[in-house]
């Protein structure tokens, strides 16, 4: 499998570690911190649909 197939997953992953940080350094008062980990984790799953529908 190449970066492609798995960029969804990444994103998805990538999202939820900025979450876990972002609670760990005390950041969960910043709403457009997690504003923007929601936004990647949304964008994995559309990629990952995307590109499971196309392979």
């Amino acid at each position: 499998m190449n970066l492609k197939q798995n960029l969804g997953i990444l994103l998805i992953v990538l999202g939820a570690l900025m979450l876990i940080i972002s609670y760990f350094a005390d950041l969960t008062d910043y709403n457009f911190y997690n504003i923007g980990a929601l936004i990647i984790i949304i964008a994995g799953l559309v990629t990952h649909i995307v590109m499971t529908k196309r392979s």
